[in-house]
Parts: C-alpha cells; structure tokens; sequence
C-alpha cells in the first residue's frame, strides 16, 4: 500500500457554502465510523476513480489496486481533513497521487497482479471495499454493510461505441487524457478540473478542445462521417 503525501490545497479549489457544510456532515459521519457513509462515498465515486487510475497504470488490475489504496489513504487522511478544498476534490487529488507513484515503481518493476490475469476486472463490479478498513464504534458498525448495484452509466453507450472511445482515449497524451476523463466521462466542471490538475483555464480549454477533436476524428468511421 502507498502513503501518499496528501494534496496541497488552495484559495482557488475552496467551496462554497453548501459544499462546505454537506462535506462536513458527510466527514462527521465517517469519523464516527458510519459504514453506510463510507459506502455511499464508494457507490459514488468509485467508478470514476477507477477510469481515472486507468489513464496511469497499464492494466485494469493495478487501476484496481491504485483506487483501494486511495480509499484506504483516504480513511488515513479524515483527521486532516479541514475543509478547505471539497471533498471531492480531496478524493481525487488522492488518487492522482497514488496513481502517479504506482505508475513510477512499475515503470522499474513487473507487477505481481501481472501474473493473476483473472483478477482484472474492468465492470467494477467489485467496488474494492473491505470492511477492515474502517474505523468501528465499540467493536461494530454503525449501520449494516451495503448492498452494491449496478452502475447506470455502465449501460449508457453500446458496448462497441463504448470500446472506440476508450481506445481513443487511451491514446491521447497524458494532459489531454486526463482532462477529457474527468471532463466529459466523469463530469466534472471546468473550474474543478484546474483546481485539480494545477493548470490554468485557458491550458485546460485547450487541452480538452485538442481531446475531443482527436477523439471525435477516431470515431468518424463509426459514426458514419468522413474522418
């Protein structure tokens, strides 16, 4: 497992009021070992993570393991949460972190996960949460584990369309890759994908309009369209 240095936070990445004082209530909760807390935090977020470790290490297995250890540095670094970034920004500064270190010790290593192929899971069908990881009250938990679903945007695009875009993707330079991801697979704002990559909102307006363009021009025969 990694130790991240945890993310440095500023003026700009601060919420406003109300995301301020929901992820409060929701820190408040994990603190007090609220386990149904802790699994909405996942049924959330845990998707999106994965795809975003994806665009660092080079198989599903390993984004696997980058976003366990994410959820785990994440638990580690609640007494130190102050709130001065959202929560979701902190999630996400997280994983960048782990990931970025995973993918420097395997550039120097083979990974063990390498040699158990049937462990690379790519529907996130396993949400990579065990309960030994989190804090208990008095020897228990708060509230009962919960039941995992399906993701409803598993189902959104055809798996074939769903295929191309991922290839496309996976062959953009790492600023593009990681702007396109979190813009428009996961969904975030402008503001908060500079805030999370440190880069200005003209650099991230480019590197999204080069991301698509790119990505739109590999889908063309697809879609019907000239290239």
């Amino acid at each position: 497992m990694y130790s991240p240095r945890m993310p440095e936070l500023d003026a700009a990445a601060r919420p406003d009021e109300t995301t301020r004082a929901e992820d409060a209530a929701l820190v408040e909760r994990l603190r007090a070992g609220d386990e149904m807390a802790f699994a909405d935090l996942i049924a959330t977020y845990h998707n999106a993570l994965l795809r975003m470790a994806r665009q660092y290490v080079d198989s599903a297995a390993l984004a696997g393991e980058v976003v366990q250890d994410t959820w785990i540095a994440l638990l580690d670094s609640l007494p130190r949460f102050e709130g001065r970034s959202s929560l979701q920004t902190w999630l996400f500064r997280i994983l960048m972190n782990v990931a970025r270190a995973r993918r420097r010790k395997e550039a120097r290593s083979i990974p063990f996960s390498a040699a158990f192929p049937s462990a690379d899971n790519q529907s996130g069908d396993n949400p990579g949460f065990y309960p030994g990881w989190f804090p208990r009250v008095g020897g228990a938990w708060i509230t009962g584990p919960a039941r995992w679903e399906d993701q409803p945007e598993d189902v959104a695009l055809s798996s074939e369309t769903h295929d191309l875009i991922a290839q496309a993707v996976a062959t953009l330079p790492p600023s593009q890759r990681e702007v396109i991801t979190l813009r428009d697979i996961d969904g975030f704002e402008a503001e908060e994908v500079c805030n999370l990559l440190g880069i200005s909102d003209t650099n991230q307006r480019v590197l999204l309009h080069r991301a698509r363009t790119r990505v739109r021009k590999a889908l063309a025969p697809h879609m019907g369209e000239r290239p």
